[in-house]
């Protein structure tokens, strides 16, 4: 059977000679592999540039029931991205994206609204000439709700602080020190509740953004069964430096 959908590529592995082996989040059908054969040839019909991780891309696939892998027949660009490319912190934040998202999803199901999450924030983070610097802590508050775990409760005078644990607003020490203070929370709870429109008129500190990078990775890592460290977090915090 013929399946026509987006798709964004997660990762790419070689295979035998010339293929590829790609792993693609897709709109109808949730995490796929499938195998591109004389991709990385000289004369491929399929450049190699054209399935690179992070892109985002029409396909045409056979799709077999009960298999693994799948083989396309025809893939496309659904958007060229303009700027990623050629952006050190626009391309370092979106690999940091990618692979929270490949890290974290699990579904091999239909989720049209999560796909629609992802390659908004995508082509957002490609074509907005606005601010970048909350983008990535936005998308991760915002896709723990397509993940069940939406920080809850409302951050005011009465519960100041953010039990990473728990993920909710508590009025005092939780007994623990995985918690957010009173700032950070702050910082957090304005993040959540601003669209990403408008997260330029948000101020903070790089110290305060690279804080709070680093404990809603530890979020990630209470909520998300068997969530593996992020490679790529080393690297972003050097370029925000």
């Amino acid at each position: 059977m013929l399946i026509k959908t987006r798709g964004l590529i997660f990762r790419t592995i070689k295979y035998g000679d010339s293929s590829l082996i790609l792993e693609v989040y897709t709109e109808e059908k949730g995490i796929r592999k499938y195998i591109v054969s004389g991709v990385r040839k000289a004369r491929s019909r399929t450049p190699a540039s054209l399935v690179q991780p992070m892109n985002l891309v029409d396909l045409v696939a056979y799709e077999r029931g009960g298999k693994d892998l799948h083989r396309l027949k025809e893939v496309k660009p659904a958007l060229v991205y303009t700027r990623i490319p050629f952006d050190v912190m626009r391309g370092t934040l979106g690999l940091f994206m990618l692979e929270v998202a490949r890290n974290a999803i699990r579904e091999e199901a239909e989720n049209p609204i999560l796909f629609n999450f992802l390659f908004d924030n995508f082509r957002f983070l490609d074509q907005t000439e606005g601010q970048i610097a909350h983008l990535h802590l936005h998308f991760l508050l915002e896709l723990s709700a397509h993940l069940g775990f939406l920080p809850s409760g409302i951050h005011d005078q009465e519960h100041p602080l953010f039990d990473l644990k728990e993920g909710q607003f508590i009025a005092g020490f939780p007994g623990h020190t995985h918690y957010l203070d009173e700032k950070r929370s702050a910082l957090m709870s304005n993040i959540l509740h601003t669209p990403k429109e408008s997260l330029d008129e948000i101020k903070s500190s790089r110290e305060e953004r690279v804080g709070l990078l680093q404990d809603l990775v530890q979020y990630y890592q209470f909520h998300v069964e068997g969530m593996r460290e992020i490679n790529s977090l080393d690297i972003l915090r050097e370029v925000m430096k």
